[in-house]
């Protein structure tokens, strides 16, 4: 059975013999409409199931009460929590939220922007797409600067780009779990580093690279094998680090993911942990403090960097083309657990 169409303020106003311009401005408590008049209007319209066109009052408005969020994934427990913060300062505000999903995308990155633009949101969030990085164009995201519209780079950031950020200590998280590593008494730490020219990649790296130079250690080429940020990138990596003819004592995953799926390689080798080789990653998932043995890594707030990308939105709002560029990075805790406890 096909349903009947909507009712529109044309339907209304037939009802009441009256233009639909009297009906619009019933329904928006207008002082000219009598009280009874917009009492009778308002109470027919919800009866028969009336609902504004949202699109047009915000195009006669010009303003849409909607945001942007576009990120890389929202597979990953620390972008939901971005995402979940986000909705929590801003709704109470009558914003609402479009979540647009690239898979480091660069074109899909481009298109959603497009799209936000043309259904004329309030701001964008966003943790810039791998293929953005790499290809070092950012056109699309000028058009958003251009505009005079907030733009918040959230979690990545982008040094080209002209516009406010935030995101964690990635390098002195990294630093904190390296010389944590060497603390226990590892010496050969093995880094399976994540996609290059991404920040959060490049500083995590660069941590692991000066703790190690700091503490007198080698910085050796075969210890150093590349990852994405799911599990099984880890897979190949970790079996040429156990193949080689020293292996590591440690390995630093560039986030849980990848150093869950070290783990994993370890205990298929029979490799005990942390005796063997000891394992720490970042991020500090919810799946970490339950892995057996729980898993070392480094812990940064969703929720924090949430509130400050809402706190610098909405500063950009008050003053729109006279707020000051803010940076904000916020610190990281190095959570230490069993996968790197060594008794002794």
């Amino acid at each position: 059975m096909i349903p009947p169409p909507p009712i529109t303020i044309k339907d209304i106003a037939r009802q009441f013999n009256c233009s639909p311009s009297t009906v619009s401005r019933a329904l928006n408590d207008h002082y000219t409409i009598s009280e009874d008049t917009r009492r009778s209007i308002q109470q027919y319209a919800q009866q028969a199931g009336y609902q504004r066109n949202l699109v047009s009052l915000s195009l006669l408005n010009k303003l849409s009460g909607t945001l942007g969020i576009i990120v890389p994934t929202i597979s990953d427990s620390y972008e939901s929590s971005v995402i979940e913060g986000l909705h929590t300062a801003l709704r109470p505000m009558g914003y609402s939220l479009t979540i647009c999903v690239t898979g480091e995308s660069r074109a899909l990155e481009a298109e959603y922007v497009l799209r936000l633009l043309a259904n004329r949101v309030e701001g964008i969030f966003l943790s810039v797409a791998q293929e953005t990085y790499d290809s070092g164009h950012y056109d699309h995201l000028a058009m958003v600067t251009q505009r005079q519209l907030p733009l918040v780079l959230i979690d990545r950031d982008y040094a080209s780009l002209p516009v406010s950020r935030v995101t964690a200590d990635d390098y002195h998280g990294a630093w904190a779990v390296v010389e944590h590593l060497i603390q226990v008494g590892c010496r050969r730490i093995a880094h399976l580093r994540g996609p290059a020219g991404l920040t959060v990649s490049e500083q995590r790296f660069a941590g692991y690279i000066d703790c190690l130079t700091q503490h007198g250690l080698p910085i050796c080429d075969e210890l150093i094998l590349p990852t994405n940020f799911k599990i099984d990138s880890a897979v190949l990596p970790t079996q040429q680090l156990l193949n080689l003819p020293t292996r590591p004592d440690a390995i630093f995953g560039v986030n849980d993911q990848v150093a869950i799926g070290a783990m994993r390689v370890l205990r298929e080798r029979g490799l005990r942990i942390p005796d063997d080789v000891a394992v720490a990653g970042f991020d500090d998932s919810p799946t970490a403090a339950y892995t057996c043995p729980s898993l070392t890594t480094v812990a940064r707030s969703g929720q924090k960097l949430s509130a400050e990308a809402a706190r610098l939105f909405l500063q950009h709002k008050q003053t729109p083309g006279h707020t000051p560029i803010e940076s904000v990075v916020l610190p990281a805790q190095l959570i230490v657990r069993e996968s790197s406890q060594r008794v002794g």
